[in-house]
């Protein structure tokens, strides 16, 4: 498979959409959610308005010659009123990836973290939120996060700058 990687822009705004949607997880055995969860202002602060100040992230593209766009990973500050789930600093970007489902368990979550941390703007903390049974846990672990918090069935994790 060929696999591209590319700089998020604004117009990746719809496809961000589509993978805030596939980034929640629901635990083997329960029903998919509808996708109007993400019109909860708790979800939506992730996305919308996407290429704003501060916004950084990367789109994973497969096939040739331009690609068909399979996942992304993305940092946005999310302070005062805008907290978001991983919340640790005013100034400390939360992290968010998905893959579509066909795409998963092939590298490419591994690949887009190597990228965005091997960019200016991933030479920062950067915080998270995961369920406690995600399988990707064990993918941020391998990426220097350590738990720093936890509520119910999430995690707060944390990595530092340069980890």
């Amino acid at each position: 498979m060929t696999l591209s990687i590319r700089p998020l822009t604004p117009d990746d705004e719809p496809f961000l959409w589509e993978m805030l949607f596939q980034a929640i997880h629901v635990p083997d055995g329960h029903p998919p959610l509808s996708r109007e969860v993400l019109n909860l202002p708790e979800l939506a602060r992730y996305v919308r308005g996407w290429g704003r100040e501060g916004d950084c992230g990367f789109l994973a593209a497969a096939g040739k010659p331009i690609g068909e766009p399979v996942g992304a990973v993305w940092l946005r500050v999310l302070g005062g009123e805008d907290r978001g789930f991983g919340y640790v600093a005013e100034d400390t970007p939360e992290l968010s990836i998905a893959l579509l489902p066909e795409f998963r368990d092939r590298g490419i979550g591994t690949q887009l973290l190597s990228r965005l941390f091997a960019a200016p703007c991933g030479d920062t903390p950067v915080s998270l939120s995961v369920s406690t049974d995600n399988p990707a846990v064990r993918l941020y672990r391998r990426f220097g996060f350590e738990v720093v918090g936890e509520s119910g069935d999430s995690l707060t994790m944390l990595r530092s700058a340069n980890s």
